[in-house]
């Protein structure tokens, strides 16, 4: 097969593609590429959730309670949302589960696809209360709510093809490139200049999603910006340049909550249940 017909698939292929599998975020309306199954990927969530289970050292009790308590608040929260509002729910197929991980060195927490939260122990020095336990636990759901890594899966799908597609075209240079550098140039441009960036919008959709579903839940969100104050002592400054992150800078960060703090407690006020 010559080039251009190579060329001429593969554009066709693409132009199909990204045709199909077109949406939007919820509330945000951020328009997303997802051509990757997002059953196929709960599956899979599902099982290393599991594997996480039986590797790590569990904690139960009223810490535990917590955190169970918030994050059934957030459930409900959400589908009454989405329900009153009248749009599709986007958590009608997860099947919600919580862990406290014992670790104090850990400060973090993660929602994986399908509603399959983990919190570490450490970040109860982070979050001090339980409005800031709702900022973070709120912030991780709206990852798994907005389908990021959905969208982080298609995204490197289709980078994927298109560094293939570079080095057909260039005879096979750009292999020779990484060869000689023994780096993944392309790789390396495409994370500072496509990924990175992409990363970070994510976050900031997280940050203000998860600020929606926190007051709409009925917490101060006037905590949140506090959370990231101290997060950022915690990190004494080890943070790297915005460019070269995934995640927004913590100055950067924390002026977007405050900007968006009054609006989202007006407009999301806290939901009731019937």
């Amino acid at each position: 097969m010559n080039r251009r017909k190579f060329l001429s698939y593969v554009g066709c292929g693409c132009c199909g593609l990204i045709l199909s599998s077109c949406s939007t975020a919820p509330i945000t309306e951020r328009r997303q590429f997802k051509i990757i199954p997002e059953s196929k990927l709960n599956a899979q969530a599902a099982q290393i959730y599991e594997k996480v289970k039986k590797k790590e050292k569990l904690v139960t009790g009223s810490k535990l309670a917590e955190i169970k308590k918030i994050g059934k608040k957030m459930e409900d929260s959400i589908s009454e949302y989405f329900y009153k509002v009248k749009l599709n729910d986007p958590t009608l197929n997860f099947d919600w589960e919580y862990i406290l991980i014992d670790n104090k060195k850990v400060r973090n927490a993660w929602c994986m696809r399908g509603g399959k939260i983990a919190v570490y122990t450490g970040i109860f020095d982070v979050t001090k209360n339980t409005n800031g336990m709702a900022a973070v636990m709120g912030h991780e759901i709206a990852h798994a709510v907005a389908k990021h890594s959905v969208e982080r899966a298609s995204r490197g799908a289709v980078l994927n093809v298109g560094t293939q597609v570079v080095d057909f075209v260039t005879g096979g240079k750009l292999s020779q490139v990484n060869r000689a550098t023994g780096m993944n140039a392309v790789g390396l441009l495409s994370q500072l200049g496509i990924t990175n960036p992409f990363n970070r919008k994510q976050e900031s959709e997280a940050d203000y999603l998860g600020m929606v579903f926190s007051s709409l839940s009925g917490y101060d969100i006037r905590e949140t910006p506090k959370i990231w104050e101290r997060m950022k002592k915690f990190n004494k400054g080890k943070s790297q340049p915005e460019f070269m992150s995934t995640h927004p800078s913590p100055e950067n960060r924390i002026k977007k909550i405050n900007k968006w703090t009054n609006d989202i407690i007006l407009d999301y006020p806290p939901i009731n249940i019937s």
